[in-house]
């Protein structure tokens, strides 16, 4: 039996994945219960929280800004630059003439004290953090500056030093590591699972690990599992690093040799012997399933090794089969799983066992449901996993339980929330929205840490300015955080209204977490092609967070995250005369040229706004090759979920969910996710125009 809980649903993501989140869904907040439409029309209340308690609203006096010296804010700029180009003796010089401007003053003293802190081949400067300190008590570089002290500390061996650091409150896994280390070198010695958990590739982490192999901290079993976890991944840098703690030199020399190519590694082996000859066969094999021929190395897998290996091991070696298989929508991946038994996985493979199930056809649902009862209890009471547990135990006749599935997530406010409500025969609705006094909001345009965060965003600085906003939030009960949300509304910092209201607990603000900004521009743009609003702020929402001058790291731009190849084709096809890269950004043109490549991309995908979606995130071509090779119709929410790219899959749902609630937004009338999803059916052929 499934252990029985509600996963909170954090930021955008309904859809629950096994792989790290994107950068919005971390800085997204929880989601409160949301009422439900029931079957017969009457209203019902699913999980709903109870009535929040009244605050008092805040006396706040007329905000007064301080004066900014036109050249200390001038020294704040150049230094950004200085540091930007690694200008080192002009930061040091800058720094004191930036310290006379009040609200960014120390930021060039920070970056300054930053770098010296990183420069391992000069003593750490210990004295000149505690001045910082304690001249920015409270403030976010406060806490910044201590992590980077706890690793520059730590990097250069004073392990006492760093334990008698002030903690920081939310720590990265750097930190994580350093502070683990330190601990352990201090007398209290780390334990395995500590290790593992706390594990990410990264420098500091790899340092925590090569000391817990120098004091055999971990098993042979822990380290073997841990290399088997990190192969997952596909980085090759991160694998032979972990495999050169994992082995000694002889045996990295076969590691080398059977990663460069696997087939002829083990046509030279005979049956292993020992542990670590069973290890690299079981990598050997395991690394078959990257074969050209998938089918035929299973087969040489099955007939030359499956009767001398251990069946644990070969259980391992079907899973990655069935993994690799899954992610190349290969209709033999079901079939691969089946064989892995209830071998432990790590939570991305158990997911994508789970995804081959419900891809195969026909789906045997008692399988579905086996699949899910392999995961770790805190996996499986995923709203998605709850869903899809629940869809199974009806497709099996057990509608009773099935509806006591639907209904631990009927108040999600993503993805499978809205899907379990239909389950159970209604729609979701829009909660009314609540009053804010606006005393709130008074309050946070006089928070002294809200407004040193709008001068970087008007500076352009988005990297400073979200964490220090982020960090302004802390402790804020649900009025203020709504208030902070106004305040951003005002400055027209719209993916901060949206991620701040996002993080309230009791009160649901739909019109800041659903905000749709500029006017009606959007949707007038939207409507000239016969396309949805609804479905368009919600891309956008997914996209940009209405930043206009949002930029990803692969160089899309603007409202609508366009490429500048795409951007450059859309404008010659709709005959946009001289037309520039550098006009990507502005409302106009972007919201032009975006609206028209979404229009382009669901006319070659049949009209279906969940095929152009995914088109829109990973190109026309993918959705119709992912669909060229399913073997009958599925729907949508299935099609949706065996996306083989974490980052489409879960814009996908993102961008379908949002547009559920901007529909009702707009209309006042209830939408079905299921209608707007449909059913996908297989399409032969994979070509399109489109880029």
């Amino acid at each position: 039996m499934l252990a029985w809980g509600v996963a909170a649903v954090l930021g955008l993501s309904g859809c629950a994945a096994a792989q790290a989140p994107t950068e919005a869904e971390t800085q997204a907040g929880e989601a409160p219960r949301v009422a439900v439409v029931a079957a017969d029309g009457a209203d019902a209340v699913q999980g709903a929280p109870a009535s929040p308690a009244v605050l008092q609203a805040p006396v706040v006096p007329a905000y007064v800004a301080p004066v900014v010296p036109a050249a200390a804010r001038q020294a704040v700029q150049d230094a950004y630059e200085a540091v930007q180009k690694r200008r080192w003796a002009d930061l040091d010089r800058l720094a004191p003439i930036a310290a006379a401007d009040p609200v960014l003053g120390q930021y060039p003293r920070y970056w300054a004290l930053q770098r010296r802190l990183q420069d391992r081949t000069t003593p750490v400067p210990t004295a000149d953090v505690q001045q910082f300190l304690k001249d920015n008590p409270g403030v976010y570089l406060n806490e910044r500056i201590r992590s980077d002290w706890i690793l520059a500390a730590v990097r250069a061996g004073d392990y006492a030093g760093a334990m008698r650091i002030e903690p920081v409150a939310d720590p990265s896994t750097a930190v994580q590591c350093s502070l683990l280390l330190a601990r352990h070198m201090t007398g209290k010695h780390a334990r395995a699972a500590e290790v593992l958990d706390v594990f990410k590739p990264n420098a500091d982490c790899w340092e925590l690990l090569d000391q817990a192999a120098a004091d055999h901290v971990l098993s042979r079993k822990e380290w073997n599992g841990l290399l088997r976890d990190t192969m997952e991944s596909g980085r090759a840098g991160d694998i032979t690093r972990l495999a050169s703690v994992v082995f000694d030199d002889a045996a990295m020399v076969q590691f080398a040799a059977l990663m460069k190519d696997p087939r002829k590694w083990l046509a030279a082996r005979s049956k292993p012997r020992s542990t670590t000859d069973l290890e690299l066969t079981s990598i050997a094999l395991s690394r078959l399933a990257r074969s050209d021929d998938r089918v035929e190395a299973a087969r040489y897998v099955q007939e030359h090794w499956a009767g001398v290996m251990p069946k644990a091991d070969m259980q391992w070696v079907w899973g990655q089969f069935g993994l690799v298989a899954a992610l190349n929508v290969d209709i033999d991946a079901a079939r691969w799983y089946r064989q892995s038994g209830f071998i432990p996985m790590t939570d991305y493979n158990h997911a994508w066992e789970v995804r081959a199930e419900l891809r195969a056809s026909p789906i045997q649902w008692d399988r579905v449901a086996t699949a899910i009862r392999k995961m770790s209890g805190p996996q499986a009471d995923e709203p998605v996993w709850r869903y899809w547990y629940g869809r199974a135990l009806a497709a099996q006749g057990n509608d009773q339980a099935a509806r006591q599935y639907f209904q631990s997530i009927q108040g999600d406010l993503g993805f499978y929330g809205q899907l379990a409500t239909e389950e159970l025969g209604g729609l979701p609705r829009l909660p009314a929205t609540p009053a804010l006094d606006p005393a709130w909001t008074a309050q946070a345009s006089a928070n002294p840490a809200l407004r040193r965060a709008v001068a970087l965003f008007d500076l352009g600085w988005r990297r400073e300015a979200v964490p220090e906003w982020n960090f302004a939030l802390r402790g804020m009960n649900d009025a203020q955080l709504r208030g902070a949300a106004e305040f951003a509304r005002a400055e027209h910092i719209y993916d901060r209204v949206v991620n701040t209201s996002l993080q309230t607990r009791q009160v649901v603000d739909f019109s800041q977490r659903f905000i749709a900004p500029f006017e009606g521009k959007v949707a007038e743009k939207a409507r000239q092609i016969n396309l949805d609003p609804a479905w368009v702020y919600g891309l956008i929402r997914q996209e940009s967070r209405f930043i206009m001058n949002a930029k990803s790291r692969v160089g899309a731009s603007g409202l609508m995250q366009l490429m500048p190849a795409t951007a450059k084709h859309v404008a010659r096809k709709i005959g946009l005369k001289d037309f520039t890269p550098s006009q990507v950004n502005d409302f106009d043109t972007n919201t032009l040229l975006g609206t028209s490549y979404l229009n382009m991309v669901l006319q070659g995908l049949d009209g279906s706004q969940l095929l152009a979606t995914a088109g829109y995130n990973a190109g026309p071509g993918r959705p119709k090759r992912w669909r060229s090779q399913l073997q009958a119709p599925v729907e949508g929410a299935i099609f949706a979920e065996t996306i083989p790219f974490t980052e489409t899959r879960l814009y996908v749902k993102n961008v379908m969910s949002n547009a559920v609630w901007y529909a009702m937004l707009f209309s006042g009338q209830p939408d079905s996710l299921k209608a707007r999803l449909g059913t996908i059916s297989p399409l032969d052929g994979t070509r399109t125009a489109q880029p």
